[in-house]
């Protein structure tokens, strides 16, 4: 049986699509649905699907950026973007190496899709070279995510003191039991929001999840190690301490 995962940050149109798949492909297995490109990516390194439906904006990761990791860790896995962008992607999704659908998703453009997706199966076809070469191409034709509201400060406990935070001067966030601490140069506090909540609101050119548990500044870092593993480590200015990269992030880090 061939296997895919869905990766789509709004719930409905996510719910929509594994149920429009069920009824074109009834033999797919939906291996993992995904609410974000890290556990998108996290699921694609798991599981090797055949086949990945990567929506373009998501929090955290882009799919772009997703499918540029995927490369690495899953060579094999077909990609198939859900996007809205129609205008400035059908020239390059029309070379072949990746397909696309446009929301919303309509039975006769995810039956013709399905169809490729048989055939390019059927044949072994991958081409991870080309498919580099697309997603630079998108990365410049597809506009950038509008501009969110200024996450600025951030107000967190830091044992019975109330303290306001400056979001520029975090080097990383991490999950810890029911809290998040917020790590600066100056010291540790906690937060209540989760990972996934600061993922939406975080400027994602500045900070990017290496952890299903961290988000770290990219100013905060220092430098970038890989082991033999090919796990990375991340030394940061001004704190002592090192952060995990795990394997399936460290493509993000391949231009740094």
């Amino acid at each position: 049986m061939p296997k895919c995962i869905v990766a789509e940050d709004e719930t409905l149109l996510r719910d929509d699509l594994v149920a429009s798949l069920a009824r074109a492909w009834p033999e797919l297995e939906v291996a993992a649905a995904c609410d974000d490109g890290a556990s998108a990516l996290e699921a694609i390194a798991t599981h090797k699907p055949d086949i990945a439906f990567l929506d373009i904006r998501m929090p955290g990761l882009t799919g772009m950026e997703v499918a540029s990791a995927a490369a690495e860790a899953s060579p094999a896995t077909q990609v198939v973007f859900v996007t809205a962008y129609n205008q400035y992607a059908i020239d390059a999704f029309d070379r072949g190496a990746v397909d696309y659908l446009l929301k919303p998703i309509v039975p006769d453009r995810l039956a013709a899709t399905v169809a490729r997706l048989k055939s390019r199966l059927a044949s072994g076809a991958s081409d991870t070279g080309r498919l580099a070469a697309i997603l630079e191409e998108l990365r410049v034709q597809i506009p950038a995510a509008p501009a969110k509201a200024a996450f600025e400060w951030i107000t967190a406990s830091v044992g019975k003191e109330t303290k306001l935070i400056l979001v520029a001067d975090v080097a990383y966030f991490k999950a810890e039991d029911k809290y998040t601490v917020v790590a600066t140069a100056e010291g540790e506090a906690l937060i209540r929001k989760s990972i996934r909540e600061l993922l939406d609101v975080l400027d994602p050119a500045r900070f990017k999840q290496v952890h299903r548990a961290t988000i770290v500044n990219l100013r905060a870092i220092a430098g970038v190690t890989r082991d033999e593993t090919g796990r990375g480590t991340i030394r940061l200015k001004g704190r002592p301490e090192t952060l995990a990269v795990s394997l399936t992030f460290m493509p993000l880090f391949r231009n740094m």
